[in-house]
């Protein structure tokens, strides 16, 4: 992402008073999910957001070093680091603590994003004669807009650096009736930059609007790779991408649970919770291992640690808990650097179907996982 970083702290602090006055859209995302929320106040170093999901869902899905938030502002989009501190109220409602970050990532807005997916949406434009003109809008940014006029032009009806009038009625609470600036013109198309610069009332809503469609557009091309199977070639392929979700576990009821769960995201298998079971099974190359953990006693701990040695650094693990507590799971999935860490409850089944499904896109959709063969000394260490 190119932009600037705006690292003054009384600039900062604007900005997001500003965000909760507004109580702009928020997005939160982890290597592996992504949540919706929104501004709502600030008070000393944190600020609040919308508790949009459950307490168990904030606290194992937001817990991570790596959370970020992405939100919209004038003509540009602002990303941080930021740290879930807690929860708290507002209103009478729960929300979110997070900390105000030190640096704002905000991206160049000479680059400002292009909504392409637009729909049909009518425009209405005058020509720098005053000719009345219908098209039809091709894209639209913070910035300006590109159109498809419904005739053509005379030679030197439309010039470049020329100033014109534009009317979008983009949705029923965002219409652009604007004067412009003719940037570029190609046949019937030609694209304007407005002028000047939409503000307040208009800019806020058209930036959220803007936002939106570019975060579905990155969720569509994160979910690309784990929703697209892999080819008949590449099933072939001598070096075949890791595959299938690995559940060592003794607890069969809990293996169906997870085939009815997560078996339409990869094959799902169980094996015991031995070394010479999971040295085997490692050699299948699993894409992730599901390590069930019914209890976090010392003799569980250290099993645990002994099992799990081998194949850390080689493929993701997941650690999967049952009747534990989620904070001491979450300290002792740090201890072993496990992907995520996570206290199974069916009725979240959602949740952690998107969670699982994030871990495998954070890792494998930018090609195979760098996984290392498990060797005899490792596995028998």
């Amino acid at each position: 992402m190119t932009g600037n970083l705006i690292r003054n702290p009384e600039t900062i602090a604007e900005i997001f008073q500003r965000a909760c006055e507004r109580r702009e859209l928020m997005i939160l995302v982890t290597p592996y999910l992504r949540f919706e929320s929104s501004f709502v106040r600030m008070e000393g170093g944190e600020v609040h957001a919308a508790a949009t999901m459950g307490r168990e869902d904030a606290m194992f899905g937001l817990r991570s070093q790596d959370l970020r938030m992405r939100f919209p502002h004038g003509v540009s989009f602002l990303e941080a680091s930021t740290e879930l501190k807690g929860f708290g109220m507002f209103d009478g409602r729960r929300t979110l603590r997070l900390g105000i970050p030190e640096v704002l990532h905000e991206e160049d807005h000479r680059g400002a994003y292009r909504v392409e997916h637009v729909g049909r949406v009518p425009v209405t434009f005058s020509t720098p004669k005053f000719d009345l003109v219908v098209g039809t809008l091709v894209d639209i940014s913070t910035t300006g807009a590109r159109i498809f006029s419904t005739r053509d032009f005379m030679e030197g009806e439309l010039e470049p650096g020329e100033d014109m009038a534009v009317t979008i009625p983009l949705t029923d609470a965002i219409r652009i009736n604007t004067k412009v600036k003719l940037r570029h013109v190609r046949g019937r198309t030609f694209g304007v930059e407005y002028r000047p610069q939409l503000e307040g009332q208009l800019l806020n809503p058209l930036s959220r609007w803007v936002f939106e469609k570019r975060e579905e557009d990155l969720e569509r091309i994160a979910r690309r790779g784990v929703e697209t199977a892999p080819s008949g070639d590449a099933v072939r392929s001598a070096v075949a991408p890791p595959r299938g979700l690995l559940l060592v576990s003794g607890d069969a009821a809990l293996e169906a649970a997870l085939q009815d769960l997560l078996g339409g995201l990869q094959p799902l298998r169980r094996i015991s919770p031995t070394v010479s079971a999971l040295k085997d099974a490692f050699a299948q190359k699993p894409a992730l291992v599901l390590y069930h953990v019914p209890g976090l006693s010392l003799d569980e701990r250290k099993r645990l640690k002994t099992l799990l040695e081998p194949i850390q650094g080689r493929v993701p693990i997941l650690l999967l808990g049952t009747s534990v507590e989620g904070g001491a799971l979450l300290e002792l999935g740090s201890e072993l650097k496990a992907a995520v860490s996570i206290v199974f409850n069916p009725e979240r089944a959602t949740f952690f179907q998107r969670l699982v499904q994030g871990v495998l896109r954070r890792n494998y959709e930018g090609g195979e996982s760098p996984m290392v063969p498990m060797d005899r000394e490792g596995a028998d260490r």
